[in-house]
């Protein structure tokens, strides 16, 4: 491994199928005001939002609630629960959903005591938080975004027509605890697990394209990649079938909490790319990552062939011999298609409701980055979403 870097992650995980009961110890390390931040009301229906509400009674705790997170987080809510927090003089923020109710924790998190606009401050400016910040517990209902052990947050300003993203540099924002049952999983619909499973996979792929060293991310990522291969086909089969949605629940969590980006210069323009889609769409996001991935892939394949074939063999299983390494690399972004399309995931942004009238604005709207094996040009990102049509 070539460079220097530091790791810390201070969450605390609870998992398996009895993790909610280790609620009640957690929450009291904080204060007696707590906001409970929730989606769209699926957790009252499944009844995990009477089980929450009952520790945290039985802890004694003031709630708040502030429901109604959206898919895509957006800057009118994060006003809304900023107002909610100060009048309730909120000590500690709960969230209970899937990963766009943790991100959105984390950006309340950081912006209940500042001064400044949040947008302006932590979206356009990139800055990190000067105020004193809330800390943040997760129950986690969906797999995917890895929200729950990193201190990520996105945001959508419908307004502006952009949708961005800020992991603060903080380990104090990431959340304090989460909880990760995966029998919280199993009453997603498969339009929703399947956009996770891909949102999983992109985040291991947006860190493993990049740099050329030996490292040991690389391997650790190879193997992530083939579990969650493994447990995807599982669970499209039988989406009841607790061993697969645990092991991609566990997979979406060691995907994005740091550890492969270790060593990394990472690449995220397929993030990139699919927010800006997300943003004019209000698509899902795994979504708007798979309906761009592969043009991008493709896009790049020449500038990063080793690394392309090593994804092919050592992912993929593809035969090498005989063949030439764009040959391999080729055929090893062919398997991946047809296994995106098992799955039944998006494979165009027509489908989420994009236009070519639109990419003028999509490319207005994509963040160019410079972590990867090819730095984009505005040409390149116009053609990309021209190819994903």
């Amino acid at each position: 491994m070539l460079g220097n870097f530091s790791y810390c992650n201070p969450t605390k995980l609870y998992f398996g199928d009895d993790s909610l009961k280790f609620l009640g110890n957690e929450l009291k390390k904080y204060g007696d005001n707590v906001l409970l931040v929730y989606g769209g009301g699926s957790i009252k229906r499944n009844g995990i939002y009477e089980d929450v509400i009952e520790i945290l009674r039985a802890a004694g705790k003031n709630v708040a609630e502030l429901p109604g997170v959206m898919p895509n987080p957006t800057l009118q809510k994060l006003y809304e629960g900023i107002e909610a927090a100060r009048k309730q003089r909120t000590d500690m923020i709960l969230a209970v959903g899937g990963g766009s109710v943790c991100d959105y924790a984390k950006a309340l998190s950081v912006s209940v005591n500042c001064s400044e606009d949040p947008w302006d401050k932590y979206f356009i400016r990139f800055e990190e938080p000067e105020c004193e910040t809330l800390p943040v517990g997760c129950v986690l209902t969906m797999a995917g975004t890895g929200s729950e052990m990193n201190a990520g947050a996105v945001i959508t300003n419908p307004e502006k027509k952009l949708k961005i993203g800020h992991v603060f540099a903080d380990e104090k924002i990431m959340p304090r605890f989460s909880i990760l049952n995966p029998k919280y999983t199993l009453t997603l619909p498969k339009y929703q697990m399947v956009a996770g499973v891909y949102d999983i996979f992109n985040h291991i792929c947006e860190q493993y394209f990049s740099g050329d060293d030996d490292n040991t991310s690389d391997y650790i990522s190879e193997g992530l990649m083939r579990s969650l291969l493994h447990s995807s086909r599982k669970a499209v089969k039988d989406p009841l079938n607790y061993e697969a949605r645990s092991n991609l629940m566990w997979t979406a969590t060691w995907a994005l909490n740091t550890l492969v980006a270790k060593g990394k210069s990472c690449d995220w323009m397929i993030h990139m790319l699919g927010q800006s889609v997300g943003a004019m769409t209000n698509a899902t996001h795994g979504m708007t990552l798979a309906a761009v991935s592969l043009q991008y892939y493709r896009h790049i394949l020449t500038y990063a062939l080793p690394k392309f074939a090593r994804f092919a063999a050592n992912v993929w299983d593809v035969c090498v011999n005989g063949k030439t390494e764009e040959e391999i690399a080729r055929e090893g972004l062919a398997a991946m298609e047809g296994w995106m399309k098992h799955l039944g995931l998006v494979m165009n942004i027509t489908e989420l409701g994009a236009t070519k009238e639109m990419i003028p604005d999509l490319v207005k709207g994509t963040l160019i980055l410079k972590g990867g094996y090819k730095v984009l040009d505005e040409s390149e990102v116009a053609e990309i979403f021209r190819r994903s049509l």
